[in-house]
């Protein structure tokens, strides 16, 4: 009977996973950046984007290169399982669901707590259950009926979230002279390091926005094609806000750190400016949370096909609309408990140790996969160029930032993985006993 369930559809293009992507990337860390960077480097901050930038970039050609080479559904949880082997794929799947989970929790909380600001009743209980349980349903329900109704939302809330941000740069550009902030002032290393490593994590997300490759028109093309851009679209617009912001509000920048791209907006359009802002906050955490929704149940649904976890339902489609629907359903719900019952600021503080560890799996993974496959390459994918310099900088780059995890997190993020390596040895047991 499941043979004769529909296989999920390649119907995605390049603007939808590149705007999948984008939406992952973008969210609400964006209207408070530029005060934070600037506090640490002044004039100087554009230096920490170029670092990281740069940083980044090492990461995303190791998932280009993999992304093009492995394209069923899953994304980083199938690049570490398909190379590195079962156990590996089981514990980054939890690592990846432990970061997904807390922060689309997180922000159906901060949506709701910023809509209380204008609208207060919204801050009583029972509203706030309420709202959760419609964000959280329709977002599902629009996934629910074909990827084709989730990519085409997803597409239209990118453009929403952009506009916005897209506005404030042109009439910023406008109005203001900001070519001598492109010039640094004084710095130390430190400083750039700091700053660099806080915008590192500003440009997380892309690793979620790949679990839908398994319905990726022309994979081996579309995905390295979808990383470059959305990531370059998200490097451009960083860094134009950043100088948009110390041009338009100059010192007086680091008086707003709660909401310095509201106050850019109020000086250049006036007192709605501030209201504009708050509404692209919104879309953007809103386009955040559909962009998750349609990417996560991706990973549960191929994980359930490769027997890495024992629930067999999570593999199936729907027979009409071809999408894990039970992964869906599944996931929306447990994002749904969190966003209710709290749970998920204790989960957070391991989520950005969880996200290094999964990078590290993938650039490791794409060592390996050249080794594996050095007799028979891939034929027709994306390879970085200059040998193992890219993949072996990437593992090094990584092990710095895990480096600079304070002890809780190091403490934390090791008893997850252990107690994830014990449920693990007690699945296998039991799956041979039967």
């Amino acid at each position: 009977m499941e043979n004769n369930r529909p296989k999920l559809k390649r119907v995605i293009d390049l603007w939808g996973l590149s705007s999948n992507i984008i939406n992952i990337v973008i969210g609400a860390g964006i209207f408070v950046m530029p005060a934070i960077i600037a506090e640490k480097l002044g004039a100087s901050s554009s230096i920490a984007y170029f670092v990281c930038a740069f940083l980044i970039s090492l990461i995303m050609l190791c998932y280009a290169e993999i992304g093009s080479k492995i394209t069923a559904s899953g994304g980083t949880y199938t690049y570490i399982e398909r190379t590195l082997g079962p156990y590996y794929g089981f514990v980054s799947l939890f690592l990846f669901l432990l970061a997904t989970i807390s922060a689309d929790a997180a922000v159906a909380n901060t949506i709701i707590d910023l809509l209380g600001t204008f609208f207060p009743y919204l801050k009583q209980l029972w509203i706030k259950i309420t709202f959760f349980i419609i964000l959280f349903g329709i977002m599902g329900t629009i996934n629910y009926f074909g990827v084709e109704e989730g990519i085409r939302f997803v597409k239209a809330i990118t453009i929403i979230k952009l506009t916005p941000l897209i506005l404030i740069i042109l009439l910023g550009t406008i109005e203001t002279n900001f070519n001598l902030y492109l010039l640094p002032s004084a710095y130390n290393l430190e400083n750039v390091g700091g700053a660099a490593l806080l915008l590192f994590f500003a440009f997380q997300g892309a690793e979620s926005g790949l679990s839908i490759s398994g319905e990726v028109k022309k994979p081996n093309k579309t995905i390295p094609r979808a990383i470059a851009l959305s990531i370059t679209i998200v490097f451009i617009i960083y860094i134009l806000l950043q100088l948009i912001a110390q041009s338009v509000l100059g010192p007086d920048l680091l008086n707003h750190p709660e909401n310095p791209l509201g106050m850019v907006a109020q000086v250049l359009l006036g007192p709605w400016g501030i209201t504009l802002i708050a509404i692209s906050a919104i879309a953007s955490m809103i386009g955040n949370l559909s962009s998750e929704i349609l990417s996560i149940p991706r990973v549960l649904y191929q994980s359930a096909k490769d027997l890495v976890i024992p629930i067999s339902a999570l593999g199936k489609t729907h027979k009409t609309y071809a999408t894990p629907h039970i992964a869906i359903i599944t996931y929306v719900t447990v994002c749904l408990l969190f966003a209710i019952f709290g749970g998920f600021k204790e989960l957070a503080v391991l989520s950005s140790a969880s996200i290094l560890i999964l990078y590290l799996g993938v650039a490791v993974s794409v060592i390996k996969l050249r080794i594996i496959n050095k007799k028979k390459p891939f034929k027709k994918t994306f390879t970085i160029p200059g040998g193992y310099i890219v993949p072996v900088g990437t593992v090094i780059v990584i092990i710095w930032f895990l480096s600079h995890l304070s002890q809780t997190e190091i403490l934390g993020i090791v008893s997850y993985i252990s107690v994830l390596s014990l449920i693990y040895l007690f699945i296998i047991k039991t799956m041979k006993k039967n």
